[in-house]
């Protein structure tokens, strides 16, 4: 039931209103900034300004500054950090592994097993449980009501890193970095079968036609959303391989549906078909061999190991990497002398 619950987030793109508005021909000149504040609902003249000054807003399909006097037929497009705001959100004391912090962003090593953002039945012993804590013991919070500013997500059986925008200002400059796939992501994962070679996956992801609980790759355009993936092979450990994925977009269980795609489900993907032995022999030592690393690594073996971006103020390239959680790091040795045994 909780994957069902977990797949009903949005798709990472869906965390930002991206509006396109053709201004009428008796529109009087007006600046922009005004104009907007008429037209995007909830959206204070503070909120339109940081979108103007993050370069978000676009008239004719160029950056304009806030004094910019919308003319007749203009066409305007606006990209804004849209958070969900579902359900009142409580705060807990729960801990946070936090990687960095200053006044603009917050980056969170996010634990397997913790659901990102309450809603559909996990209302509670979540990231943002945590973080409106960890926010109401902070001075100040300006322009984000002491809400904090999710622009991404990963999945709840996912561990690994999340960064966290602490203002409307910060929010913003990073949702664009998502919006046009600026923002540098790669993930560890172990995966079934030997992977030849390294390579990208490309397709269309969208609701599986005979499992509405699963994702799927098409060849349609009308059936999902374009999605990339690059991955490289890490390390070959017989009956599984070791891999680096680095996204280009960030569709809902992304990854997870693109290697089930090709042949190479997640090491203990239960949604995705990964929970059972794919390779290997038919001895009984094999079989309980791979029992015992499902029990090591009770999910799917995925780990936001990096992630890259442009500060919103200084503006200056940031990059954090985090090391394997423990469940996935003694899976791996337990592979690796599997692997040396049997040589």
């Amino acid at each position: 039931m909780a994957d069902e619950l977990e797949l009903q987030e949005p798709d990472e793109q869906d965390l930002f209103e991206h509006l396109r508005i053709v201004v009428d021909k008796g529109q009087a000149l007006l600046r922009i900034d005004k104009f907007l504040m008429n037209r995007v609902e909830n959206a204070s003249r503070n909120r339109i300004q940081h979108a103007i000054a993050a370069g978000t807003v676009l008239v004719n399909g160029q950056q304009v500054k806030a004094s910019y006097k919308v003319k007749p037929l203009d066409v305007i497009s606006v990209v804004l950090p849209h958070p969900p705001r579902d359900t009142e959100v409580y705060p807990e004391n729960i801990p946070l592994d936090i990687q960095y912090e200053d006044d603009d962003v917050l980056i969170v090593n996010k634990p397997a097993g913790m659901v990102v953002h309450p809603g559909f039945n996990n209302y509670t012993g979540t990231l943002v449980n945590a973080l409106v804590y960890h926010f109401a013991n902070f001075p100040q919070l300006p322009g984000n009501d002491g809400r904090p500013g999710l622009v991404h997500r990963i999945d709840k059986d996912t561990s690994g890193l999340l960064v966290i925008g602490k203002n409307e200002w910060a929010m913003t400059f990073l949702a664009k970095q998502f919006f046009d796939h600026s923002i540098s992501r790669k993930y560890i994962a172990l995966v079934w079968g030997d992977i030849a070679e390294d390579g990208t996956i490309t397709g269309y992801i969208g609701r599986s036609a005979r499992d509405r609980k699963v994702m799927a790759v098409y060849d349609d355009p009308e059936k999902g959303k374009w999605s990339v993936t690059h991955y490289r092979v890490l390390e070959r450990l017989g009956y599984v391989t070791l891999i680096e994925c680095r996204l280009e977009t960030g569709r809902t269980h992304q990854i997870r549906a693109h290697l089930q795609s090709i042949g190479h489900p997640l090491f203990n993907d239960a949604v995705y078909g990964g929970d059972r032995i794919l390779k290997g022999t038919v001895f009984s030592k094999y079989k309980q061999f791979v029992e015992n690393c499902f029990a090591l690594l009770p999910r799917q073996a995925l780990h936001a190991q990096t992630l890259g971006f442009v500060h919103p103020t200084s503006k200056e390239k940031m990059e954090f990497s985090t090391p394997l959680p423990d469940d996935f790091r003694l899976c791996l040795e337990k592979w690796k002398g599997y692997v040396a045994y049997n040589a």
